[in-house]
């Protein structure tokens, strides 16, 4: 059973606890937080397609009744996963562009935010790589447009980087060359042991480097 629903009992608390009384609100929380992890716990050994909503009703100590309290499916939960997985880190990403740094401060600190999220949220991003292949269509498709948000992202604060010249076309092609070498990234990431880590995250920063040196010496058609 789930730490998070067992511990806290029905009024949230454990023995001794002299805290105030949980609301409903917080207890409905720490339920669906609950349904959530037990679903990343059941999936590590096979796909969403194959989890059923008893399995994950059980895991967590609810009625299977309850889950729809929460979510409407375990496709809707799947939907939820994706989007709980790349929210804080499209937001890292982009407060590590926010102050106008240089490509090489860009890669470096990209590359460390990746290395510690990845590490942080090891299950919720091993779900991702198995889902981006093995999904249901509709949560595949969940992904795919996250990465395209990443990308989209990207490219708008690529822009003040690179000549004037380019053209959106341009920056796209570049950003979709940057994210998909750092899906790759945290695929490594996903499967290297913590002590291959530093030497995934050095590989990482001279891919990154490599592929921008040759890009910006790219000459846009309209040139």
């Amino acid at each position: 059973m789930t730490p998070a629903v067992a511990a806290g009992g029905p009024g949230g608390h454990g023995a001794g606890a002299q805290a105030r009384p949980e609301s409903r609100g917080e207890r409905k929380e720490r339920t669906r937080r609950a349904i959530i992890e037990a679903a990343l716990t059941l999936c590590e050994d096979s796909s969403l397609v194959a989890l059923s909503l008893r399995a994950v009703a059980k895991e967590v100590g609810i009625v299977p009744t309850a889950f729809y309290r929460h979510f409407d499916s375990i496709e809707d939960l799947g939907l939820v996963l994706v989007e709980d997985s790349f929210a804080s880190l499209r937001a890292m990403l982009r407060d590590v562009r926010a102050t106008d740094p240089q490509f090489r401060d860009i890669i470096d600190q990209s590359v460390s935010v990746l290395v510690e999220h990845t590490r942080e949220r090891h299950a919720h991003f091993e779900f991702i790589s198995r889902e981006r292949r093995a999904g249901p269509p509709a949560v595949r498709e969940a992904i795919g447009h996250q990465i395209e948000l990443v990308e989209r992202e990207l490219a708008t604060d690529l822009a003040r980087l690179v000549p004037p010249s380019w053209t959106g076309e341009d920056l796209r092609v570049l950003s979709n060359l940057i994210v998909t070498l750092m899906v790759g990234i945290t695929e490594a990431l996903l499967s290297a042991a913590p002590s291959e880590e530093t030497e995934v995250a050095d590989r990482a920063r001279t891919q990154l480097r490599m592929l921008l040196v040759g890009g910006l010496q790219w000459r846009s058609r309209a040139d």
